[in-house]
C-alpha cells in the first residue's frame, strides 16, 4: 500500500511539473476554450450582442430594403445599406422566427421581437464576460493525450472541430491532465498559417490575437482608470504551483497616487503599484513588504483586461500568472 501511494505521488508530481501538461484550471485551457467558442461578432449590427449570433439563413429589412442573409458575405449588404445615407433611421428588422446560437453552442428558437428583445437585454446584464477570442483559427484535427490521476489511465482523443474542442474542455474534471500533441497549425486574422510547437507559443499567439485582431477590441478601455475603480480580489495566482488559496479573502484597492491597500479582516498593508508601457507592452509592478504579499512582486505583463477582470503573467524561466477580479 505504501509503495502504491508513493508511486501515485511520484506520478502526480511528474505530471504537475511537466511544462506541457495542463488542467481544467490552467490559463491556457481557458484561453483555448475561448478560441473555440462560436464566432458571434459578425452580425453585431443586427443583433447587438457579442455573446450570440443568428443562425443562417434568415432575412432582415433595413430602411425598407429586404436583405437575405444566406452566407457571411451577406452581412456586408446590411452594412452597405446602413452606411448609404446619413438621413435614414437604419433600423434593422429581423424576420422571425430565428434560431439564436450562443457562444457556447447552445441554440434557442426565438419566435418574435419581444422574446428577442428580452434575450438581448439578458446578455446586456453581463457586459464583461470574457467572450470569444477572435483572429485565431485552429486547423483541425488535433490530438490530445489525457491522463486520469484517479484510475491512473492514459488515453488520447482526436478533436475535429471548434465545437468538439469547446465541449472537451468544458467536460474536463479535476483529476484529468491533458497535453496537446504538437505541432499544431493555426491561421491568424491576416490569413497567415503558422506552426505552433509548444504551450507557450500557443499562448503567445492567443495574446497576439487579443491585442491586434480588431474584433477583440470593440470597446477601448484605459487600464489605469480601470484598475483604480472599485475593489479587487485574487481569483487565481500561479507561482510554480497554484497558490490562490493563500490570498483568499484579500481585498485590494489601487489608488491614483500609486499606492495599493491590501486588507483581510483586521490586517491591512499599504504597498505601491506602477504601470508603464515598454515596447508596446504594458507592465505592472507591485511592491509589498510582508512575507505573503511580497510574493506578488513580479514585473507583470498585462495579458488582457476589462472592467471587471485583469489578467497578468510573467514569462521568465517559467510562466506565472496573477488575476484580479472586481468584487461585487
Amino acid at each position: 500500500m505504501l509503495l502504491l501511494i508513493s508511486c501515485q505521488q511520484e506520478i502526480d508530481e511528474e505530471i504537475n511539473s511537466n511544462p506541457g501538461t495542463i488542467t481544467n484550471v490552467s490559463p491556457l485551457t481557458s484561453y483555448l476554450q475561448r478560441v473555440a467558442m462560436v464566432r458571434t461578432v459578425q452580425d453585431n449590427m443586427i443583433d447587438g450582442s457579442s455573446y450570440c449570433t443568428i443562425q443562417l439563413p434568415y432575412t432582415v429589412t433595413v430602411n425598407n430594403e429586404q436583405i437575405a442573409i444566406n452566407t457571411s458575405a451577406d452581412y456586408q449588404k446590411v452594412l452597405d445599406n446602413i452606411n448609404a445615407s446619413a438621413y435614414d433611421d437604419d433600423i434593422v428588422k429581423i424576420d422571425f422566427p430565428v434560431t439564436m446560437v450562443y457562444y457556447n453552442y447552445i441554440e434557442q428558437l426565438i419566435p418574435n421581437q419581444a422574446d428577442f428583445d428580452s434575450l438581448i437585454a439578458y446578455w446586456n446584464l453581463y457586459p464583461d464576460l470574457l467572450s470569444k477570442i477572435n483572429g485565431l483559427n485552429i486547423n483541425y484535427p488535433i490530438t490530445i493525450t489525457i491522463y486520469n490521476s484517479v484510475n491512473q489511465t492514459a488515453s488520447s482523443q482526436s478533436i475535429i472541430s471548434d465545437e468538439a474542442f469547446f465541449n472537451f474542455i468544458k467536460n474536463l474534471n479535476d483529476s484529468q491532465y491533458i497535453s496537446l500533441k504538437y505541432p499544431i497549425t493555426i491561421t491568424d486574422y491576416n490569413n497567415l498559417t503558422k506552426s505552433i510547437t509548444n504551450n507557450l507559443e500557443f499562448e503567445n499567439a492567443i495574446k497576439y490575437a487579443i491585442d491586434y485582431c480588431p474584433e477583440n477590441n470593440i470597446v477601448a478601455l484605459d487600464f489605469e482608470e480601470t484598475i483604480t475603480k472599485g475593489t479587487w480580489e485574487i481569483p487565481y495566482f500561479y507561482d510554480g504551483s497554484i497558490k490562490t488559496t493563500n490570498y483568499s479573502g484579500y481585498a485590494l484597492v489601487f489608488k491614483a497616487d500609486k499606492s495599493v491597500v491590501a486588507s483581510k479582516g483586521t490586517f491591512s498593508e499599504t504597498g505601491q503599484w506602477e504601470s508603464t508601457v515598454q515596447n508596446g507592452v504594458r507592465e505592472v509592478q507591485l511592491n509589498f513588504s510582508s512575507e505573503l504579499l511580497k510574493k506578488l512582486n513580479y514585473n507583470w505583463k498585462l495579458f488582457e483586461f476589462n472592467n471587471s477582470q485583469i489578467r497578468l503573467r510573467d514569462v521568465s524561466t517559467a510562466t506565472n500568472y496573477l488575476y484580479f477580479q472586481k468584487q461585487n
